[in-house]
């Protein structure tokens, strides 16, 4: 009983430290984004083209690709006139018409959904032409208000594998705020519930780029934003899953991960994360450590990192070799 006692006491350590910097949550929670795309209605009520327009509920993204690849240049920017908020936002959609849908929301826009605390994705370089691509999976209290944290990250890390790579340009990094992140101090950070929902939106997400083309990516997903990869990883499209910051990725060592990607992870001897238990006892907590020697993951150098936040730092180790796996040079 007293190991019992031990363990749940940990957990709720857990609800109180793990990775959020805002005030305290609601009771009540954040609710998860679901439900339709705005506009999906007149989307669907729309036969202007004589045709059936696929459901952006049900279907794929491979679908949604067959789909606009079977269409007119003109009639792919009627869509994109009348219907905004469907094509911008629906995995599949090709990378230049979602960033005509989503110009009035800024430059490189993959993704702008107002809805709630908003979601938003955003591309740092040239996706299109791009030989390889990485996506940042951001952690608490991130939403379209405090986005910008995430877009510099993006930002830092094309840099620097823009130095890396002989050519150079040859990386795209999309900075992805596109689950319901948890907000404040609260039981949200402390269960999944959040993140087996925004699992299965990044699975969507990764789907979409395959669906156009693009190479599998990397992914970088930082303290909460590494609990929604390690529950995408079986089924989410990726090269890499990089992990830092990270309080568990519900999994006991990366065979229970279930994937073929490379498992990374970075943990600083200055981050606050290191004092969170990792236990997972009745849904509270993320379970092992991923820079302990039993979970198997390759470390990363993470000596010169100050902080929490700090992963991406121009000049640090980490990002020279987060850089390097994006480009992929390790």
């Amino acid at each position: 009983m007293s190991r019992l006692r031990k363990a749940l006491t940990t957990a709720v350590l857990t609800a109180l430290l793990v990775g959020g910097t805002a005030g305290w949550a609601s009771e009540s929670g954040e609710s998860a984004l679901n439900g339709p795309l705005p506009g999906t209605a007149a989307w669907l009520a729309d036969d202007s083209l004589d045709k059936e327009l696929p459901d952006p509920t049900t279907a794929t993204p491979s679908e949604v690709a067959v789909f606009f690849a079977d269409l007119t240049d003109t009639q792919q920017q009627r869509l994109v006139e009348d219907h905004p908020t469907v094509v911008g936002n629906l995995d599949g959609v090709p990378v230049n018409l979602r960033y005509e849908a989503n110009a009035p929301a800024g430059d490189q826009v993959l993704a702008y959904d107002p809805r709630g605390r908003g979601l938003i994705a955003r591309v740092a370089g040239d996706l299109e032409k791009a030989a390889h691509v990485s996506v940042i999976v951001p952690g608490s209290d991130i939403d379209i208000s405090t986005f910008d944290r995430t877009a510099r990250w993006a930002a830092d890390l094309r840099a620097e594998a823009d130095l890396q790579e002989e050519a150079g340009d040859g990386t795209a990094v999309i900075a992805w705020a596109g689950y319901t992140t948890p907000s404040g101090i609260g039981l949200d950070l402390a269960t999944g519930r959040l993140a087996e929902a925004g699992a299965e939106r990044l699975t969507r997400f990764t789907d979409g780029l395959d669906a156009v083309g693009l190479p599998a990516p990397s992914l970088f997903c930082h303290s909460y934003g590494s609990v929604v990869c390690g529950l995408a990883a079986p089924e989410v499209d990726a090269s890499d899953i990089v992990v830092m910051g990270s309080p568990g990725m519900r999994a006991d060592d990366v065979t229970a991960l279930d994937t073929d990607a490379r498992i990374w992870a970075a943990k600083s001897p200055d981050d606050w994360i290191d004092r969170v238990p990792n236990v997972e006892v009745l849904g509270l907590g993320h379970g092992a450590d991923p820079t302990s020697p039993d979970f198997g993951a390759t470390v990363l150098p993470a000596d010169d990192v100050p902080a929490h936040d700090k992963y991406f730092t121009p000049g640090t180790s980490t990002l020279t070799a987060f850089a390097a796996i994006a480009c992929g040079d390790l």
